[in-house]
């Protein structure tokens, strides 16, 4: 029986592609759309967790992300 857990997308445009990477794994893709990118990092995690051992899992696993807007002064 499979479980689902949840992870964090952070998706950009890099020219013509979007970027997809899951920090908590530090595991990436791409797509030519937004939810292209993601239904590719999704298959990418998925596979991820069909190959990798526990050990690896849990060398690579970062449980704690925390993702916030900074405003900064510039010129």
């Amino acid at each position: 029986m499979h479980k689902l857990q949840q992870f964090t997308a952070i998706i950009e445009r890099e020219e013509n592609l979007y970027v997809a990477l899951c920090p908590e794994l530090d595991i990436a893709s791409q797509g030519k759309t937004v939810e292209k990118a993601r239904t590719n990092l999704i298959e990418a995690l998925e596979l991820f967790f069909e190959t990798a051992s526990p050990q690896e899992i849990d060398e690579r696993l970062h449980n704690e992300v925390f993702i916030t807007r900074l405003e900064v002064s510039v010129g």
